[in-house]
């Protein structure tokens, strides 16, 4: 993760989604951040091979509860725009532009392009992506050190300040799989310690090793051919949405995010297999249904609003000249294509031809 941010989805549902997953959903499309944060931090993640480790929970369900598979199903049906990552995008008089739905990780699997894909990225005039400083991971890092509160809580106060003993030893432990020592990050504003557990150690082992999630290998790529790189959004940006949730909120997240232990290895990889099938719109109701009983409306709309909807607009907004120019390639977080607010249907709205590329 992303920021990138995994749900468009009716906002019945999204209540319906617990704290925890819902703030990953959210966080995902953050993670791009994370990233340059955790790699400095991480000094021994246990997965020393890089590989993942975890089990598809929906084809676990499909055996184990046909019936609740079969109803996760029918909810990723209704998802409008919920299959495909790669998509086709034509106004009459311009030349056709590309979306590519991304996941941030590294896994290698996920930088295997889809089919016509590289093709279209190679003929592009221009690549568009959620952040373009992520091709300057040192000069990010910089610029978001002038700016402490956005990642750091500024009370003096630390993590360990509002959770119990037994808490603070599961974040511990949490973190300590990951090669990354509490004291570190203990003032860290919540969220950002919800990245972290929700980054496999696997992925921090191959980011640790040189290896470029999806956007970073695109864009990277693009330079080395010359084509220019604009961003939609800055980080300071994305962090400020998070950072302007109540903090009530996120540590509620947090704890529910660490309930699910070892568990998060296998929400994480029937993620990376939902993006890898297409299947996007399957993955806030698999969340649902992995999720623990009893979450109330308490935040959701407001999150939702800040994290999800109105950063998507902001995106359509500032991708439409580039497009109206025709010849784009644009690549950011598959879960902001979906949905009646997702890039798919504003661009529609803005007149844009948009088909699922088979």
């Amino acid at each position: 993760m992303t920021i990138s941010a995994f749900s468009f989805l009716s906002r019945r549902l999204a209540f319906a989604v617990d704290a925890g997953l819902w703030l990953l959903a959210g966080l995902h499309g953050l993670l791009l951040v994370s990233f340059l944060v955790v790699v400095t931090l991480a000094s021994g993640a246990r997965a020393e091979d890089g590989a993942c480790a975890g089990h598809n929970l929906l084809t676990e369900m499909q055996k184990d509860d046909p019936d609740a598979y079969r109803r996760i199903v029918a909810e990723g049906d209704a998802v409008p725009n919920g299959k495909g990552l790669f998509w086709k995008i034509e106004k009459t008089g311009l030349a056709p532009s590309y979306l590519l739905g991304t996941m941030h990780v590294t896994d290698p699997r996920v930088l295997a392009l889809p089919k016509g894909a590289p093709e279209a990225k190679a003929q592009a005039r221009v690549l568009i992506i959620e952040s373009d400083e992520i091709l300057d991971e040192q000069k990010a890092m910089a610029r978001l050190m002038t700016k402490p509160q956005l990642t750091m809580m500024m009370d003096g106060k630390t993590i360990q300040s509002y959770l119990t003993p037994a808490d603070t030893e599961k974040l511990q432990t949490a973190l300590k799989a990951r090669g990354i020592p509490l004291g570190a990050v203990s003032r860290m504003q919540p969220w950002m310690l919800s990245s972290f557990v929700a980054l496999p150690a696997c992925e921090l082992v191959r980011k640790a090793k040189g290896a470029a999630f999806l956007d970073m290998q695109l864009a990277k790529d693009a330079i080395r051919a010359g084509q220019p790189v604009k961003g939609l959004e800055t980080m300071e940006e994305q962090l400020s949405a998070m950072a302007s949730i109540p903090t009530e909120f996120h540590l509620k997240s947090l704890m529910e995010m660490l309930a699910l232990g070892d568990r998060m290895d296998d929400v994480m990889y029937t993620m990376t297999e939902l993006y890898l099938s297409g299947d996007i719109g399957l993955t806030m109701p698999m969340l649902k249904a992995v999720s623990p009983d009893g979450s109330d409306e308490e935040g959701y709309a407001e999150f939702e609003q800040r994290i999800v909807t109105a950063r998507n607009h902001i995106m359509a907004e500032r991708a439409r000249p580039l497009l109206e120019a025709g010849g784009a390639f644009m690549a950011v977080g598959a879960m902001h294509l979906v949905g009646e607010e997702g890039l798919v249907s504003l661009l529609r709205a803005d007149g844009f031809t948009v088909t699922a590329v088979p």
